[in-house]
Formats: structure tokens, sequence, C-alpha cells
């Protein structure tokens, strides 16, 4: 073969190269912490903690040394999985042994690490959680065995702020199963500015039903139980208390009299003494944010905020300096847009306006008065930077022109600010920025060998595409084609979906215009791989996902399952339309609500789908939690219909065609219960199907040879059926 073949010759991709061999692994700048003059900013490199130059990205000083990091009596120093500074930056908070609990929950090692003396001193004894500095550096807050402790520095001495935590009982100071999963934190304590109280959560989660998931592995499996209220059934009853640390006694901040309700936030004000609670009714239609009197406990409502299906919660809410006012989003006229309130709650003025939604606030500038965040205004399919002043004038936007999409991490002084920006099929260039104007500082990470690497491979072309269905609506979309296509050829299609509604400042779209275009890279180059077999692979975004607007959002509300079905199956058949596609071999697959999504399809829209994959589906709402349930569909004492109609288990009869189901057993999120409930159902109704469980994995069915596994078996099965 002549030399300038072989030269040209593209590789393939390989299922090793995605999951096992990080061929496709993106850089991107690990550990960046800004440091409080905005000059600075610091990171973890070979297990010390290093001072760069923000403008130059070179290395200052080392700040943690690792001859430091011996603790007395051991020769090797402790593997530092992070840390925090204290408000001078002469202590660290060294985090080790990291251990994850759920979601965002861990527990740890502390070490405090002191600048000045060298001197490395554990924080405690046994593993500890979500420990803190003090704002004035001189104690340590942390919870341990859902208690709160404080640990003066001073002296080292550790004082127990609650005694009566226990395990599926009492937490206090980091939040419940369902509060962690669907309000998205863990640690339930937070410092007052001057040091001097610190706010906690307690849940009494003794009413909580239990869920119990047996682990395997030993001669007799383990039976893990925790609380896990599934809709319709008892929430942990919250209560918000503020500890004087000098007086060292706690006082309940004043809730309201109703148990059945949720505190999704809580944060202090810049007025000393006052306490923000954001209270929000067991429907989530009613949100009411709460100033708390720290010292009394007396409340009141400064600002009510409601909606007819349900209010976001995010973490928008931001008091300014002055304790005058506070900025505040809300989709009251139909799109999340950015308000200014006077403390007392009044509106002020409504900042922003237009037909495209905040996705976040990402600072806030004092000095110039300035709100910098991040929405949709230039595409549902983008995030871009804006800024905005306090009067709502001088909009601008702050990231570069053009397609894709930027995630931003502004310093605290909103002097910088890092930039990863992607589009689709394009690796992150993170780059540091100038806060007020955008300005490239410097090129911090490009990924020019990931793209280099990329050339190498056969690739598909990826496209953006929109269809009107039979009801009109244009819903967006995406394809990948095979690098060969030919169009004069019938290719059959794989279909991803996820479909869920989003909630807060997060997204669940899976057409967007980032790296994977929607999807993380690593299941992006597997489409491409996919590709590469001679598949068209497609995903279609409709009814229920973010970026269009609320009324776009919440169409689907108190009917999951039903609209989004439609608008899969339209897309099934528009590509049936097309050409080059045999609408004999249209498959689907989908993750969570997407593996929910698809086995509705497999079964209301049998006729469509020749092939479907399920990994770790609901398939029964009534067997999902409370906080995300009941916010989409209310609770099935209200709204029967609701969970049923739309419920796989209520379809099995239907299934036609090809069908494999994935779940792992140790899923504390959807639970294993989910997939028996509809293989019960499909074995009732006769149907053929495969199932594929990973023992003890959770949501996230991973570890180990994990993923290369079930993506093998997942693309083995679109071989053989699609």
């Amino acid at each position: 073969m002549p030399t300038a073949v072989v030269a040209q010759q593209k590789q393939a991709i390989t299922l090793e190269d995605i999951w096992s061999k990080g061929t496709f692994a993106a850089r991107s700048v690990p550990g960046f912490n800004w440091m409080h003059d905005g000059r600075y900013y610091s990171a973890l490199d070979k297990g010390e903690v290093v001072q760069h130059d923000v403008t130059t990205g070179a290395a200052v000083q080392t700040l943690v040394p690792l001859a430091d990091l011996k603790p007395a009596g051991q020769s090797q120093p402790i593997n530092v999985d992070g840390y925090d500074f204290n408000a001078d930056e002469q202590k660290l908070l060294l985090t080790t042994d990291t251990e994850p609990i759920y979601r965002h929950s861990t527990k740890a090692v502390f070490f405090v690490y002191d600048r000045g003396t060298h001197k490395l001193t554990p924080l405690s004894s046994g593993k500890q959680s979500y420990a803190t500095f003090s704002p004035d550096g001189q104690r340590v807050a942390f919870v341990r065995d859902n208690n709160l402790f404080i640990t003066d520095l001073g002296t080292m001495q550790e004082k127990a702020v609650t005694s009566d935590g226990a395990f599926n009982r009492i937490i206090n100071g980091s939040t419940d199963w369902v509060y962690e999963e669907e309000f998205g934190f863990a640690q339930g304590f937070f410092w007052s500015p001057d040091s001097r109280q610190v706010a906690y959560y307690t849940f009494d989660e003794s009413q909580v039903p239990e869920y119990n998931m047996q682990l395997w592995g030993d001669l007799y499996p383990k039976d893990y139980r925790f609380k896990y209220p599934k809709a319709g059934e008892k929430n942990s009853v919250v209560s918000v208390s503020v500890y004087d640390v000098a007086a060292g006694r706690a006082t309940k901040m004043d809730v309201g009299p109703e148990t059945d309700q949720y505190i999704p936030r809580v944060m202090w004000t810049q007025t000393p003494n006052l306490l923000s609670i954001q209270r929000l009714n067991r429907l989530q239609n009613k949100l009411e944010i709460l100033h708390a009197d720290a010292a009394t406990g007396k409340s009141k409502v400064v600002l009510t905020d409601t909606n007819k299906a349900y209010v976001e919660i995010n973490d928008d809410l931001r008091y300014l300096a002055g304790g005058k006012q506070f900025l505040f989003t809300s989709e009251k006229d139909g799109y999340q847009h950015l308000y200014l309130h006077d403390i007392n709650g009044k509106e002020v003025r409504q900042l922003t306006k237009g037909p495209w939604e905040i996705s976040q606030i990402n600072g806030f500038d004092p000095k110039a008065g300035v709100v910098y965040f991040t929405s949709t205004e230039g595409s549902a399919l983008q995030r871009h930077l804006y800024r905005i002043d306090l009067k709502g004038k001088n909009k601008a936007r702050i990231s570069d022109a053009g397609n894709g999409t930027d995630v931003v991490n502004m310093s605290p002084d909103c002097r910088y600010f890092l930039n990863y920006h992607t589009s689709a099929g394009v690796p992150a260039v993170v780059s540091l920025r100038e806060g007020s104007s955008g300005k490239v500082v410097k090129v911090l990470e490009d990924n020019a060998k990931l793209r280099q690497t990329l050339t190498q491979y056969d690739l598909g072309k990826f496209e953006f595409f929109t269809f009107k269905t039979s009801e009109g609506l244009d819903l967006n979309a995406w394809m990948i084609k095979p690098s060969n296509f030919d169009a004069s050829k019938k290719y059959p299609v794989l279909m991803y979906c996820y479909g869920g509604p989003s909630f807060g400042s997060g997204s669940t779209q899976t057409v967007l215009d980032n790296a994977g275009g929607g999807v993380d890279f690593n299941r992006y180059m597997w489409y491409q791989m996919l590709a590469q077999k001679g598949y068209i692979v497609v995903s279609v975004e409709g009814r229920g996902s973010s970026g269009r607007g609320a009324a776009w959002r919440k169409a689907t509300y108190a009917n999951l399952g039903k609209l989004e079905t439609v608008d899969q199956g339209e897309g099934a058949k528009y590509l049936g339309t097309l050409p080059y596609v045999d609408k004999s071999r249209i498959g689907m697959w989908g993750w969570s609500y997407g593996g929910f999504l698809t086995a509705l399809c497999m079964t209301k829209e049998a006729d469509l789908f020749k092939m479907g994959i399920s990994v770790a589906p609901v398939t029964n709402w009534r067997y999902y939690d409370t906080v995300y349930t009941e916010r989409y569909l209310r609770t099935p004492q209200e709204n029967a219909a609701g969970y049923d109609d739309n419920s796989p288990v209520q379809h099995a009869d239907k299934l036609k065609g090809k069908f494999l189901l994935v779940h792992g057993t140790g899923d504390d999120n959807v639970h294993f219960q989910n997939s028996t409930a509809f293989v019960d159902a499909l074995v009732k109704a006769n149907k053929d199907f495969q199932t594929l469980y990973y023992p003890n994995r959770n949501h996230g069915i991973s570890g180990g040879n994990t993923r290369l596994h079930l993506y093998r078996q997942m693309t083995n099965f679109i071989q053989q059926n699609l």
C-alpha cells in the first residue's frame, strides 16, 4: 500500500479506548482554587499545595510542602484529597482518606496545617464530615456520627454542639438522603460572618420508612437499611437552630407550625444576627424567604414566590453588602430572570427580561455594582456569560461571540474568571479572563493533544437540526452520521434520550452545543464508534427539558412520561421519512429518566422501535422519592392517574421489540425494585426480554471494568438486534 494512503488511514474507535485506556480523556485545570486577593490561585501539584500567579499561571511558592505532610510517628506523607484555607490563608484544613457516602456526602480524615509553624495536627479522632473554618479562622466546625462539633484551634479542644444524633433517627449538621439527592447539598451547618454563631439543620427522620438494600459478596448478604421517603410517604421533620459559640447555647428558629414542609436553603445575610431561611410547601408551588433573628428565633416572611406547577430552587439568592438589598431569580414572567429586592422583600426592579432564561448567577462585583450571570439568550442550546448593572442597564456578553457553551468559575472579587469553553465535538479550552471585559489573560489548557488524537480517528459528521411535529412544535435534535455516509443507502438509527425535567441551575438537556453535544464526551465517542459500525445516532429534545422557558419545561407537569413519549415517537416518525433511514430499524436507549422513557417508547410506541435498552429506569414513580416525584406529579394520593397511566409496568403487555433491562443492585437512588417490578410484569405478559444486573453497583454503574463491560454488552445487543 502506498505510504501516502497509509498515512491517511484513520483508526477505528474501540471500547477500550473509551472506557479503560483514557484515549479520549480531556485535560482540565484540576484543583483550581482562587485565593482571597484575586491575584493568585492555588492547586494541588504532586501532593503539595502550590500558589500560582493568576496572570501567568507560573508557580510562585509552595504553600504546603510534601515534607510537612508526615503526621507524627509516620514515615510517609498523607495523600491530600482536598484543602481549604482559613481567612488569612495561614492555616489549611487538609482532607485525606475521603470516603463517599451518597452523591454529595463524604467522610474523611482532616488535618490542620499551620504555614507559620509547619505543624500538621489531626483535627479529631476517626473520620469527620464537612470540616469548615470559622470566618475568623479560630475554630473549625464539623460533623461526626450525626452530631455537630466545634474545635478551638488555639487549644484544640473539641466541644459537642449536639449530642442526640443517631443513625436513621436524628441528623444534626448534615442533610438526610432526599435533601442531599434532590436539593443538592449535604453540609447542613453555616458559620455566621462574624464567627460568633453557627446555624444548623436538624432532621428528625424517625418516622421516615426505611429502604432495605442487600449488599452481596459475603457468605450471608448484608442488609443496608436507610431512610428513603417514597412518594406520598412521611418526610423528615426539619428544624433550624443557631448555636451561640460564646454562650454555648442553641436557639431554634421559627419556621412555622407546619412540619410537613421543606427548608431547601439556609444562609446568613450581610446583616449581623439575621438569618435567611427558604421555606417550601410539600407540593413545592409556594416558596417563602424568611428572615429570622438569630438571638430570639423570631422570623417573618419577606418574599413569596408561587407557581401553579412548582417553584425552582437554586443558589441565586445573593445578599448585597450593606445589608439593604438582595438579588433573587424567579420565573414569574415565564422565564427565569433576575430581580433586585430591598431587604424587606419589596421588588426594586426586574433586571433582566426576554424570551430566554438565566441558568446561574456567577458573581457580583459590589464596587462596580455589576451582576454576572450565565444565560440562554444566544440560544437554548448554548450558555454564555453576561453582565448587567443594578439598574438593569448596560447588559453585555462577556464570553466570546460565537457558538458553544461556557462554564464559568469566577473569582470572589470578580476580577478574573476561569472559562471552560466547548462546542460540539470539540474538547474544552480553559482560559483565564478579565472579569470586566472577558479579555483572555492566558490559555491554561487547550487540549491540543486530544484534538490531535481525534484527527487520527474515523469520526462521523455531527450536526444539529430542528423538525416540526404533527402538533406544530419545533423540536431540537442532533445527528451523527457515519464518516462514509452514502445518502443512497438505508441506515439503522439509535436514538438516545433522557427527557426528564431539570431543576435549579442544572440542565438535563441532551441537545446542547458543548463537547459531547449534550452528553459526556466518553458517551459521545461511543456514539462515534457506533457510527463507524454503520449506525446513525440521534438525540431528540422534547417537552419537559430546560432552556426554553417555564411553559415548555412544565408542560409535562402532573403526567410524567406522556408528552415525552409522544415527542420521542414524533422523532422516530420524522427520521423514518428521511430517504437514508431504514424506518424498520430504529432503536432507543436511555439511563435513569431516559431508561423510564425508553421503556415507555418500547411499549406505548412499540410499532416505531425495533430495539430498546433501559438502564437503571424508574418503572413506577410510586417507588421514587418524595421531593423529586411530588414536585412534578403531586402526591399519589392526589394524582393516582399521573403515577399509573404512564408507568411502564402498566404497559408491559405492549412490548414487541428486543429489549434489554440493566440495573445495579446497590442503586440507592433508583432502586433495583423498579426493574424487578417491570420484569415481573413482563413475565406475566409472557414477553421475551433480556436483563443484566450489576451487584452492589449504584446508580452510576461504575468502578473497575464495570463501564467497559456494560458498554460492551450494550454494543453487542445493538449489533445483534438493530
